[in-house]
């Protein structure tokens, strides 16, 4: 099970958005050899979910009230360290996510960008494909939405 910290971007520990962003290159950058730009000014924006194991970050994702990121609120950098994916941590983050959106933002329409990969993963939470397929950083994406 993790533990789940939710902060805003300003109380962030120095360490804590070290180790945010260790996780998502090591995982969006290296693992999946896309070069990006991670840092793309919208982490101030968000409210950081935060999924740790024995005191390390494991799971991470940012969510985002309606017009930060897309009209709806949204969840983006869905990710979980390669070593813990067979645990099925992603689930606990998203779901962690989606209850912040409840929380924070009173809302139940989420989007989000999917690699079309997790297409299966993100419909067993609820989700739907919108649209067609389209390359995002050179991988294969969908929009997805959840009621």
């Amino acid at each position: 099970m993790l533990h789940i910290q939710v902060k805003q971007f300003s109380k962030l520990s120095t360490q804590e958005l070290y180790d945010l962003l260790q996780l998502r290159s090591e995982v969006f950058v290296v693992e999946q050899d896309c070069v990006y730009q991670d840092i793309d000014g919208k982490d101030q924006k968000a409210i950081h979910v935060l999924g740790y194991k024995n005191k390390k970050l494991i799971a991470y994702t940012r969510v985002f009230k309606p017009g930060d990121y897309f009209k709806e609120t949204s969840i983006g950098r869905v990710v979980v360290a390669k070593n813990e994916r067979q645990f099925k941590y992603g689930y606990d983050i998203m779901n962690a996510s989606i209850e912040v959106i409840r929380k924070h933002f009173n809302k139940s329409l989420i989007k989000i960008s999917a690699q079309c990969y997790l297409k299966h993963f993100y419909s067993n939470l609820g989700f739907i494909p919108k649209g067609k397929e389209y390359l995002e950083d050179g991988i294969p994406h969908i929009a997805m939405v959840k009621y």
